[in-house]
């Protein structure tokens, strides 16, 4: 149908491209080399982003689930800024870094951490009390008790949150480079529009949702073999 409307005339090939075309614009950047290079560089900015945002988000997510006192001076805080979405972060994280990419990661550090945090954090305060009372019962150190009660019991839904942080960080990563990059699949798709390259764009459009979705499905399938008791 796709091809059928814009070969057809029905709109206007120039706004609305076939997939034939947009095929062979993605195909001129395979040969280029620049398809390889902004995919490298947008998966290496979402790889640093997430990984980072999620284990600081793990561990101290760890930490304000098991002590109240923890929970009470940090929980405040992030809930206040918990709300404020990455992209109002772009102009004074520009001013902060410039052009660097620790502006890109930060972006996509901030959209992960908060997300992963959350479901950490309720993730412990939901463990099983009876489990809590027996490793108690028998003498189990608090770290053991977070490291081997505690957390294993929590993993469904921290893993339930970094699904979702996944989703957030390619969407954050949209607006790192839209703001300001030299590489990057929406590098490509803004540099495009203002070249009028519809079909550059419109493939840059299908490779940021064929990766993403790539990662979600792909955690999907890491998260059903690591947390199979849930």
């Amino acid at each position: 149908m796709w091809q059928l409307a814009s070969t057809s005339g029905l709109v206007n090939e120039l706004l609305f491209p076939p997939p034939t075309a947009v095929g062979a614009a993605l195909w001129d950047e395979f040969v280029n080399g620049t398809l390889m290079l902004d995919l490298g560089m947008s998966t290496m900015r979402v790889a640093v982003g997430f990984f980072t945002g999620a284990a600081v988000a793990i561990l101290i997510g760890l930490l304000t689930g098991r002590y109240a006192i923890v929970s009470n001076f940090l929980t405040p805080i992030f809930q206040l800024l918990r709300p404020i979405p990455p992209i109002a972060f772009v102009p004074i994280v520009i001013l902060w870094f410039g052009l660097a990419e620790w502006r890109k990661w930060f972006l996509v550090f901030w959209g992960v951490f908060f997300t992963v945090w959350v479901a950490t954090h309720l993730g412990v305060q939901r463990a099983d009390p009876a489990l809590i009372r027996a490793a108690h019962s028998l003498g189990v150190s608090d770290r053991l008790l977070i490291r081997d009660v505690i957390f294993p019991s929590a993993l469904p839904t921290i893993f339930v949150g970094l699904r979702t942080a996944i989703s957030i960080s390619f969407y954050t990563l949209v607006a790192a480079e839209l703001a300001g990059a030299f590489a990057g699949l929406a590098y490509r798709i803004d540099l495009a529009h203002q070249n009028m390259q519809t079909s550059q764009m419109l493939g840059g459009l299908v490779m940021l949702g064929l990766v993403s979705a790539l990662a979600d499905r792909g955690f999907a399938m890491l998260s059903r073999r690591l947390v199979w008791w849930s």
